[in-house]
């Protein structure tokens, strides 16, 4: 130590350094004892570099620390496997990246995003095994498809159904044929167009339907029509994974046995997938919650949805397509909301998994050095698809601006993409640098759409304040004359108070954010309406009567919610004298932060209930 200090000390009394000290500066200790002794030797190499190694060694509490524990990183390094060092860097993505990315007010898909490509292979490089970690992530999809399905009940699939075969029918034909006609144009080959075509009309259902769930729009007339489109697309794929093997070189006649068979397979998957599950699965599972075992209803659950995934992929379907009608199979089960609640976990981290690993096939040196043809093709992916989506929504009596957010919400690539480009370029229908280019805009259009789903509502509720139709408004026969209770929420609370007001022959009207429900209540006669009560807009257009409205009942099942409609409301009736307001508090805490607002709170927990 000493002497490494003496040899790095500056002249004294100005004199420039000595040969030795420039050298011991420039290139360290160990270099300059190599050169002074002539390196010859073992141990006077060994000398070198335990002299160099301690004139180098930081000094100080600091430093020392530092270098412990840079010393311990590398012992795990060394001692922990691939697979364990990939599997502890993915948990913690998954820990930070949703705080973090709510801390920042944007959606978690933009976090993942970000981190796939600083840690995949052409950012840091940390996560070794991609293949692996894809292979998993492609679970998240399949049990994020899954729960939509225990979220439609049959009356509503038909509904969804409706929307699937008109509305995603006309998306997928009109705009692979425009697509597929812009890259004949451009110079691509038949086979090539109808790949591109094909493989561009589709879109991401794990990025739109994540996002519809966050902002609860999945039950909206813009919700359900993307859901629709979505489905019919993930049917489309089937056609797409057979016909583009054959393209690379099959005749005509090939091509066409081939489709019949394709055609023939998906109906037998439908008929053996609803017969069998109306027969078996009920059983089942009712022979296994029989043995009140947690444990073994949660085996059965992830059994059912990897064998029912396994079993549509294995006749060349899609596996979110099998798992998609599992759900559907169970949503008129008793067991639906337990089941929902025990693949929760595994669907949040395997779906989050789902948006790291596409954040890996960013090739950024490409992103890069493509960056002008890159983002020029991603805006006109979005803007035609856009463009294609919101006519075909408004040619079929959708309101402009419920057909816009849809179109935006449907406008980016679709994780299909990865496979249908990469049986093209496998078969040689694309050439590898173009696969990798419209593999890249994908990934880009995706990353957008966070961003475009929030101008869509933007823009949707300006067109809606421009048209003045911001609730759907009551006929003139829902009218009463006479005082009235306002009910905000019409779920399972909200409906035994209506039950109890019309039990003490008192006037109501509801209203709640569910169409379905809307509908279901309307059909029955009921004053229920469809309105979102955290709006102060909305709750005008409903108090429009004030003489009339005696009081306003909350009963939302979320505590933003309430909170946000009982701020709404106090700002237009300041005190309680004003308007009695009457509240659902999920707890002691919620309840005391709606009574500083003025608001009679009673608390529904868990035993309430």
């Amino acid at each position: 130590g000493p002497l490494a200090d003496r040899l790095a000390e500056p002249a004294g009394g100005g004199a420039p350094p000595s040969t030795m000290q420039r050298l011991v500066q420039s290139r360290g200790a160990e270099e300059w004892v190599r050169v002074r002794f002539g390196g010859g030797g073992g141990r006077t190499s060994a000398a070198a570099t335990a002299l160099a190694r301690t004139a180098e060694a930081p000094s100080g509490l600091v430093g020392r620390s530092a270098s412990a524990v840079a010393q311990t990183w590398r012992e795990v390094r060394e001692h922990a496997s691939p697979a364990e060092r990939d599997t502890m860097v993915l948990l913690a993505t998954a820990a930070l990246v949703t705080p973090i990315m709510g801390t920042l007010n944007l959606s978690p898909v933009l976090g993942f995003l970000f981190a796939g490509i600083l840690l995949g292979p052409t950012g840091l490089g940390v996560v070794s095994d991609v293949a692996t970690t894809t292979k998993l992530a492609e679970f998240g999809v399949v049990f994020f498809l899954f729960e939509m399905g225990l979220e439609l009940e049959l009356e509503r699939l038909k509904s969804v159904g409706r929307d699937a075969f008109r509305l995603g029918g006309a998306q997928f034909a009109l705009t692979s044929l425009v697509f597929g006609a812009v890259a004949t144009a451009l110079g691509a080959s038949g086979p090539a167009a109808v790949v591109l075509g094909g493989g561009l009309a589709l879109s991401s259902s794990a990025f739109v339907i994540q996002l519809l769930s966050e902002k609860g729009e999945l039950a909206t007339r813009f919700g359900r029509a993307s859901f629709g489109i979505l489905l019919f697309q993930d049917i489309a794929v089937v056609p797409l994974l057979v016909v583009t093997p054959l393209l690379g070189g099959s005749s005509g006649a090939a091509l066409g046995a081939a489709l019949r068979v394709a055609a023939i397979k998906s109906a037998s998957a439908l008929a053996i997938i609803f017969v069998t599950g109306r027969l078996l699965l009920q059983r089942v599972f009712q022979l296994v919650a029989s043995a009140r075992d947690q444990t073994a209803f949660l085996a059965i659950t992830l059994l059912t949805v990897l064998s029912m995934s396994a079993f549509t992929q294995a006749l060349g379907l899609s596996d979110t397509l099998g798992a998609f009608l599992a759900g559907v199979l169970l949503a008129e089960s008793k067991y639906r909301y337990q089941i929902e609640a025990d693949i929760a976990p595994f669907r949040g981290l395997l779906l989050g998994l789902f948006f790291v690993t596409t954040g890996f096939s960013i090739d950024l040196p490409l992103a890069l050095a493509s960056a002008p043809a890159v983002v020029g093709l991603a805006l006109a992916l979005h803007l035609s698809k856009t463009a294609i989506v919101a006519a075909i929504c408004t040619a079929n009596q959708m309101k402009p601006a419920a057909a816009l957010r849809s179109g935006l919400l449907l406008s980016q690539g679709g994780e299909f993409a990865f496979v249908i480009f990469g049986l093209a370029q496998t078969h040689g229908i694309l050439p590898v640098g173009q696969v990798k280019l419209m593999l890249t805009v994908v990934v880009l259009s995706m990353f957008l759409t966070p961003f475009l789903n929030e101008l869509g509502a933007s823009l949707s509720t300006r067109l809606e304040k421009a048209r003045g139709g911001l609730v759907l408004q009551p006929d003139s026969e829902d009218i009463d004359k006479g005082e009235y209770v306002l009910v905000c929420g019409f779920g399972r609370v909200g409906q035994a108070v209506c039950e109890l007001l019309t039990a003490r022959l008192v006037r109501y009207k509801a209203f709640d954010m569910d169409p379905y429900r809307v509908a279901e209540a309307r059909e029955l006669g009921l004053p229920v309406f469809y309105g979102d009560a955290c709006r102060p807009d909305v709750l005008r257009s409903f108090m429009s009567d004030e003489a009339q409205l005696t009081s306003v009942v909350v009963t939302l099942d979320d505590e933003r919610s309430c909170t946000k409609a009982v701020r709404a409301l106090r700002r237009q009736y300041p005190t309680a004298t004003d308007m009695p307001i009457f509240v659902r508090a999920v707890n002691e805490q919620h309840r005391r932060k709606l009574g500083a607002s003025s608001a009679t709170a009673p608390e529904t927990g868990p035993q309430e209930a």
